[in-house]
This record gives C-alpha cells, sequence and structure tokens, in this order.
C-alpha cells in the first residue's frame, strides 16, 4: 500500500472517529431533550386532566346527598361524576388529537381499574402498571437509543389524586417511543447527512494533504543521499552501497536514514562513551574548568567553579564569557582582556572576587590555553585553581620532605650516640664500685654525671622511638567512640588543669579503617597542648561530623594562641616552647595522620585560642592500596 494512500485513509479514519465521537454525542443531547419535554409535556397534561376532575368532582359530590364515607358509595359517585363529565372528555380528547407524543390518557380507580379511557374498550377493565418516563429521561445513552430505535414501547407519567390523604385515583398520560422517534427523525437525517459530507470533505482534504506533504520527499531522499556518501567520506570508505527501495515513498527514506544511522553507530557509541567519562571527570575536578566554544559560549564546566563563580555549573551552560564574569571585575578583567586579545594566560595569581561584600578576597591560580584546528580558534579552556590550596599542600611537601630528612639523619645519630652512652653508664658504675670511700663532692659530681647520662638516653631513646617504622594495626572502627575513649582518658587531666571538655561528636556512626592506639595517642597529643595552653582553664571543645566524604574531627581551645611567627615551626621536630616539652608531640600526630592517609591542619588568632582540624578517610573510601601508599610515602612507613 502505498504512503498515499495510507495518509488518506489515517485521515479519514480519524475524521469520521471525531463525527462519530461528535454525533453520539449530539444525538444523546437530542433524545435527552426531546425526553425532557415529554415528561414535562406529559405533566403539564396530568395537572389540567387534575384540575378538571377536581372541578367536576366538587361540583357533583358537594350537592350530592349520598353517603360520602362508605368507601363504596364514594368510589361509585366519583366514577359516575367523571364519566358524565363533558368539559374532562372533551379536555382528554383535545389533548389526544394535539399532542404529538401521547399514546393514550386514562384515569384509574386505587385498584388499576379504568374510570376513564382514550379507548372506550378498556374502560372498566384493569390498566397494566407500565414504566415512569423519568427512569428513560434518567437512563444512559445507549439505553435510552435501545428504547426509542428499539422495539417499541409505551411509558407513562402518573400524578395521584387524593382525599383526606388516602389515594383514590391516579391520571395516567401515555407516551410512545414510536411518537419520540417521529419528533427525533428530522434532525437525524440532518444530522446524518451532515456526518457524510464531513468524511466526504475529509477525504478530499486528505488527498491534498497527502500530496503537499509527500513532495518534499523525494527532496530529503536526495539530500539523505549525499549526507549518505558524507559519512562514507568522513569513514574513508570507498563505496557508498544503494540503499533497498521500501514498497512505499517512506520504506526508502527510512531505509536510507536506518543506513546513515548504522554508519554513524560507531561514532555515536564513541561520542557517549567519551562524554560520560568526561562528565565523571569533571563533576570529581577539584579545579575549576570550563571549556567555551568558538563563540566564546560554556559548552563544559566541572562542578568546583561553583567555588569560584558562585553559581551551579548550570547556571552556567550556554552564557557567553562576558556574561560569566559580569559583575566580576577582579577575576574578569583579566580574563576578557585575554579572549579579546586571543592571549593564553600561562599560571597567574590573581585575587578573586569576594562572595560577598566586604568579605575576603580568596587567591585563585588561573591559567587559559586556546583551542586551534588549522590556524583558525575553534575553543577555549579555563582552569581556575585555590592558590591557598596550592601553597598549602607545596608547604605539606616540603614539610614532609623535611620530616623524612630529619628522620633519617636522627635515626643514624641516635645509634650512633647510644652505644658510648651505654659505655660511659658501665664505666661510671664500675668507678662508683671502686671509688666506696669517696668525697662527698666526689659522689655528688658522679650522681649528677648519672643523672645525665640517663637524661641523655631518654632524649636518643626518643629519637629512635620516633624514626622507627611503625606497624599500622588497621581495624574497622567507629572514630566516635574512639573520641569519647579519648574523652574520657583526658578528663581527670583537664579537671587538674580547670579545664573543661565540650563534645560535639555526631551521634551517627564515623566509620573509619585506623590504628587505634596510634590515633588516640595523636589526638590525646593536641588535647593535653590545648590544656596546657590554657593557664587559667577554660573550654576545650572537641567535635566530630562527616565533611565531604571524610571524618573531620576539631579540637578548639581558649589559650593564648599561636604567634605568627612561629606557626610555620610547629611541626617541626624538637621544636618547643615549653619548658621541659619534648618537640616530639605535633610532628609524631602529623606523621599518624599521615599515615592514615589523612591530614592535620590548624587555624589560630592570638589572644583568642586555636583549633585543629583532623582529617580522616572514611572507611567506604578506603582501600588497600591507598593504606600501603599513605604507609610508603610517610618516612619510615610500613604497612602490615
Amino acid at each position: 500500500m502505498r504512503l498515499k494512500t495510507k495518509l488518506v485513509l489515517a485521515i479519514t479514519g480519524m475524521v469520521v472517529a471525531i463525527v462519530a465521537t461528535l454525533s453520539s454525542i449530539y444525538i444523546s443531547q437530542l433524545i435527552r431533550q426531546r425526553s425532557d419535554e415529554a415528561y414535562q409535556n406529559a405533566q403539564f397534561i396530568t395537572l389540567e386532566i387534575f384540575n378538571s376532575a377536581r372541578e367536576a368532582l366538587e361540583n357533583d359530590l358537594s350537592n350530592s346527598r349520598l353517603d360520602l364515607s362508605q368507601p363504596a358509595i364514594f368510589n361509585d359517585a366519583v366514577e359516575e361524576s367523571l364519566q358524565t363529565d363533558a368539559g374532562l372528555s372533551s379536555l382528554v380528547q383535545s389533548v389526544i388529537g394535539y399532542s404529538p407524543t401521547v399514546y393514550d390518557i386514562a384515569i384509574t380507580d386505587a385498584g388499576g381499574k379504568a374510570i376513564i379511557h382514550t379507548d372506550p374498550g378498556v374502560v372498566g377493565h384493569i390498566v397494566s402498571r407500565r414504566e415512569d418516563l423519568d427512569e428513560l429521561r434518567s437512563a444512559g445513552f445507549w439505553n435510552q437509543l435501545r428504547a426509542v430505535y428499539g422495539e417499541p414501547k409505551v411509558y407513562e407519567v402518573r400524578l395521584p389524586m387524593e382525599r383526606n390523604g388516602v389515594q383514590f385515583a391516579t391520571i395516567r398520560v401515555g407516551i410512545s417511543t414510536v411518537f419520540l422517534k417521529s419528533t427525533l427523525q428530522p434532525k437525524l437525517n440532518r444530522a446524518v447527512i451532515l456526518a457524510l459530507t464531513s468524511i466526504l470533505l475529509a477525504l478530499i482534504v486528505a488527498a491534498l494533504l497527502s500530496n503537499l506533504a509527500l513532495r518534499p520527499l523525494e527532496r530529503i531522499s536526495r539530500r539523505l543521499d549525499e549526507m549518505a556518501a558524507a559519512v562514507a567520506t568522513t569513514q574513508m570508505s570507498a563505496v557508498v552501497p544503494a540503499p533497498t527501495r521500501g514498497k512505499d515513498e517512506y520504506g526508502a527514506v527510512n531505509t536510507k536514514i536506518e543506513y546513515i544511522g548504522q554508519q554513524m553507530k560507531d561514532v555515536k557509541e564513541v561520542f557517549s562513551a567519551m562524554k560520560e567519562n568526561l562528565d565523571q571527570i569533571m563533576s570529581n575536578l577539584q579545579d575549576g574548568v570550563m571549556l567555551f566554544s568558538r563563540e566564546d559560549r560554556v559548552v563544559m564546566a566541572s562542578a568546583s567553579m561553583d567555588r569560584f563563580l558562585h553559581k551551579d555549573r548550570s547556571e552556567l551552560m550556554g552564557h557567553r564569557i562576558d556574561e560569566v564574569f559580569a559583575g566580576r571585575p577582579m577575576l574578569g578583567e583579566p580574563i576578557l582582556a585575554a579572549f579579546h586579545e586571543h592571549r593564553p594566560i600561562a599560571a597567574i595569581e590573581v585575587h578573586a572576587d569576594p562572595p560577598s561584600p566586604g568579605g575576603e578576597s580568596p587567591r585563585v591560580q588561573l591559567s587559559l590555553d586556546f583551542i586551534e584546528e588549522n590556524g583558525e580558534r575553534i575553543g577555549a579552556i579555563l582552569t581556575l585553581r585555590d592558590a591557598e590550596s596550592v601553597h598549602r599542600i607545596e608547604d605539606e611537601l616540603e614539610l614532609s620532605r623535611r620530616l623524612a630528612a630529619v628522620g633519617r639523619l636522627t635515626s643514624g645519630v641516635a645509634h650512633e650516640v647510644k652505644n658510648p652512652i651505654n659505655a660511659i653508664v658501665v664505666h661510671l658504675e664500675l668507678l662508683r664500685q671502686k671509688a666506696k670511700e669517696q668525697d662527698p663532692d666526689v659522689r655528688r659530681h658522679m650522681d649528677v654525671i648519672g643523672s645525665e647520662i640517663r637524661r641523655l638516653d631518654r632524649v636518643v631513646q626518643t629519637l629512635v622511638d620516633f624514626t622507627r617504622p611503625m606497624e599500622l594495626r588497621l581495624v574497622d572502627n567507629d572514630l566516635a567512640r574512639v573520641l569519647e575513649d579519648i574523652v574520657a582518658l583526658a578528663t581527670p587531666d583537664a579537671e587538674k588543669h580547670g579545664v573543661h571538655i565540650i563534645r560535639h561528636i555526631s551521634p551517627d556512626p564515623l566509620p573509619v579503617k585506623i590504628d587505634a592506639d596510634l590515633v588516640k595517642q595523636a589526638v590525646l597529643n593536641i588535647m593535653i597542648n590545648g590544656m596546657q595552653a590554657m593557664a587559667k582553664g577554660g573550654n576545650l571543645t572537641i567535635s566530630a561530623h562527616r565533611d565531604d566524604g571524610e571524618a573531620l574531627v576539631e579540637i578548639t581551645d581558649q589559650g593564648g594562641g599561636i604567634p605568627p611567627e612561629i606557626r610555620e615551626k610547629i611541626f617541626n621536630l624538637y621544636f618547643t616552647t615549653k619548658s621541659g616539652g619534648s618537640g616530639i608531640g605535633l610532628p609524631m600526630t602529623y606523621r599518624v595522620l599521615q599515615l592514615h592517609n589523612g591530614s592535620l591542619d590548624f587555624d589560630s588568632k592570638v589572644g583568642e585560642g586555636t583549633t585543629f582540624y583532623l582529617r580522616f578517610p572514611l572507611a567506604e573510601r578506603n582501600s588497600r592500596e591507598t593504606w600501603a601508599e599513605a604507609a610508603r610515602s610517610a618516612p619510615g612507613g610500613r604497612l602490615d
């Protein structure tokens, strides 16, 4: 079957469905309207007959000398009065004559026997009860249609006549469906003619529309041939096979489209895989990256861009470069100038616009590269990086390098000094035994020498312990519970210093894989430093919660803070500002965090206090390879 024929049949079928639906609605409304008119007309007739019968009964019975209290006498009087009243008889006959839908009229007594009937042969006989016309009015469309156009049937409208609350007669007006049908037929004939005319017009319009719609198919077919040849040329195909013709115009075009789709399938799969991988990379990038088209519009942006531009990346897509940096002169000026001059930007540091008026301007490291093809610019890529994070990472790398160098140096020195110290201790004891009756001053000097040698031995032993490789015993733990244990250990010492420990530890589990003993020692080092910093007492606050896939522990004291000139030295081995301090606590804590693939940072304000930030990777993001790499990167680290 040709496509043109299919279109004609489809359009015609749609028009037929619409016409049938509208015709059904029209017929339904028409039948309901005629039923309502017939019902109202019948009610009016029953009221007229009721008034006429009541008037006749009042005139005849009021002058009667009969004992009307007797039911039989009263019924006979009513029957005689109604049958002999000329006005009532004339009214009944005239209604039958002028009403187009009334089939018959009857007045029956309480037992259903006809007192008056338009058919004289029925008078005196029982009249069977028929369905009420109101039931036809409330019936559904199909029931109404079946009643009107099905087997002829008579419905009736009834009105009771009562005396002292007791019914003695009923006025019954019959309505025939044959008469209803005769009143509906002219309008139904017009509806059928209109429907047939509409269908005929639909056939003509469908034929015209199909010709207009199919006329461009030939041009489309030629264009598809050109596209197929272009795709084959791009894929370096030597021959473009001719597509098989279908049974109609659409089949031919569809075959060519399938051919082009088959040729582009591999390209689409590769593109989809690349796009998915690129979206995943852009979502996980810590740096802000934006890719621009040749029209300088954003076509791709990493999720981190909202940290620099304070906009979600979905709000940046499709906007021009000047719209992206509108209202951001500090960051946008060098970038817009570089775009205007077509000048790449190497990694430079600039001040970014503050997130709010009067806020601090963060430093950003930016770079800009243009993508060119055959000497023509086809796009650009802009990279924004947090300069402070870069410097912090560089400082941490430098600190790690220095700690590793110090560790290697102190390890050798400690072992070299340990042996002479042991020899000195042995010979000092021998000297004491030989000089049993020495002078008290000599004994005092020997005691001083022994005491200092033992102190030196403890220092050397501390060096050995610090440089000895740590064996991590990594076990799945709830960091919140570990911190509760640490607080319980530190509370007695805190009370001695007049320090009150405030806990804000997450009630939800913080699953981590750690060496609990090492972590306890690391956290205790910081808590003890905080207690010692508050000579007059105060509050030591420890909090823990999830933060971007990590467990973040914050320890805040109310001490005097760390002076700016020594902040870069606090993680140096043996650096201390406390009398009697070893200078090993914070370097040891830093090393423990490194071995756990975490980080240690702090923020301090002179006169207000210091906050240390300890970050541990959550267990669901860890792997054995991650732990092994963390241990290997630490000085002397080892993971068993």
